[in-house]
């Protein structure tokens, strides 16, 4: 099978086929630094990293690119609340996103524009649009022209959202000087007193947030590209006036659209005007770093993750159990019992490879792994160490491909001292307690009991209670 994504412009499953063999552009709307990033931001940048791991792995040169929206009315109106430039409070959120994205072992780009360093590409797509009849100057401004495209041969307003040209509503402020039909949305809006402004040949000002987009993707990617990813709230007005303004300007654009859906609580998308944000440095006081990836990761990218703290500790237990697994195999082969240089990253399954191209299917990805994890664990239990290291090595393979291969570097180097130690402890104990359990309901209990005395001679006390098999350390008799 070959990779097969969901398009939302022909709201389709198609197969990928690049514009270049071999080579894949991708273009992700990133941060608009307005204020710390929250797990509903960032879901989109784990999402598109996953594909982007998945088209490398199976040996395609990825060209990644991710904006950032530097010049914005909602920056500007936040830095003004604050008593801050606008250029700082900008500068100083974006750190905050790259923190985050960094911290959940999201792969650096390709490269990261800021919008306000393509002014000079973007006067140029409205020279283009304006030549072409699609677009007009009008006190200072520069408007798209809605109704002009439409009625264009090759017109395609709404084919991306569904909206109907009746139906439009840019949610543009109404004081934009000049504009002929409410349906037209800004590329350049006019100068006013106290906002930052540039010059072009139809005056000062700063650029709408459509047109960034799309001069940067271009500029990067080329006039045709593969992918545009983004959140499904972009769906519409962002990528719908993206795609226009481009196809208008005589660019093929994307030839693929994904979007990733929200973080949801109590079924509301994820936002501040809910009051309902949950930060990343606030979550990660709860779980790690690779456990908030996993959790973020762990639901299909098209779909809704609802969050709840109770569903962020049962992801994080399972990415535990996958942990301890590989862990306590690691342990083993290190220890003499089997070949001496750790566990190293295999190769996925067939069916991981085939839920990955079922448009990134990675629940059931997941399931793959989860199986192997259950099948080491046995294997283990029952003293074949090489048949436990060749599903130790497989879970690696499958593991980096969704970011969060438990030896990888990103997550052990943090590691160290007292507390990490008795982490260790804690996954290597539970991964033994689950093969316990396993045992226990497979009524091998010979098994089971050989567990259980492998632990007491290891100084690990074992209780089972009406709430599961409970461990803690023997106290010592001198």
């Amino acid at each position: 099978m070959t990779l097969h994504l969901y398009d939302t412009a022909t709201r389709s499953l198609r197969e990928f086929t690049p514009v270049r063999e071999g080579h894949a552009s991708v273009y992700l709307c990133g941060a608009t630094p307005q204020a710390v990033p929250h797990i509903g931001h960032v879901r989109s940048g784990v999402a598109f990293d996953i594909l982007r791991r998945w088209l490398l792995s199976t040996g395609y040169d990825v060209a990644f690119v991710r904006n950032v929206t530097d010049i914005d009315d909602k920056i500007l109106t936040k830095a003004a609340e604050n008593g801050r430039p606008w250029w700082e409070w900008a500068a100083t959120h974006e750190r905050e996103f790259t923190r985050a994205y960094d911290a959940l072992g999201v792969l650096p780009p390709s490269t990261e524009p800021r919008a306000t360093g393509h002014m000079t590409q973007m006067i140029e797509y409205m020279e283009r649009l304006i030549e072409r009849g699609y677009a007009y100057p009008a006190e200072g401004s520069v408007y798209f022209d809605v109704a002009a495209w439409s009625a264009a041969p090759e017109g395609d307003y709404g084919h991306l959202s569904g909206h109907r040209l009746d139906e439009v509503d840019q949610g543009e402020s109404a004081d934009l000087r000049g504009k002929r039909d409410p349906r037209d949305f800004a590329l350049w809006k006019a100068a006013k007193p106290g906002e930052p402004s540039w010059p072009t040949p139809w005056g000062d000002g700063r650029p709408g947030w459509h047109l960034e987009c799309s001069a940067m993707a271009t500029w990067y990617l080329g006039g045709t590209f593969d992918i545009h990813g983004g959140g499904l709230d972009l769906q519409f007005p962002h990528h719908e006036n993206e795609a226009a303004q481009s196809h208008a300007a005589g660019d093929g654009f994307a030839r693929y659209w994904l979007h990733n859906g929200w973080v949801t609580m109590a079924g509301e998308k994820m936002s501040k005007s809910l009051g309902n944000v949950l930060s990343v440095p606030n979550i990660l006081t709860a779980v790690r770093p690779v456990e908030l990836r996993y959790y973020l990761g762990s639901a299909h990218y098209r779909s809704m993750l609802e969050y709840s703290p109770e569903a962020l500790q049962e992801a994080a237990a399972a990415y535990r159990r996958i942990e301890a697994f590989v862990q306590r195999v690691d342990e083993a082969v290190k220890s003499g019992t089997g070949p001496d240089a750790g566990v190293p990253v295999g190769e996925w399954t067939e069916a991981f490879a085939a839920a990955m191209d079922d448009d990134l299917g990675v629940p059931a990805a997941l399931a793959e792994i989860h199986g192997r994890v259950r099948a080491g664990n046995t294997a283990l239990s029952a003293g074949d160490t090489e048949a436990a290291l060749t599903a130790a090595s497989s879970v690696r393979a499958m593991t980096a491909v969704l970011g969060v291969d438990p030896l990888d570097p990103q997550w052990t180097s943090a590691a160290g001292g007292d507390d990490a130690a008795l982490t260790a402890l804690d996954l290597l104990v539970r991964a033994e307690l689950e093969a316990r359990a396993q045992a226990r309901a497979d009524k091998d209990f010979a098994t089971a009991d050989a567990i259980r005395d492998r632990l007491v001679a290891a100084g690990i006390e074992v209780a089972d209670t009406a709430d599961g098999q409970k461990w803690s350390l023997a106290h010592r008799k001198d």
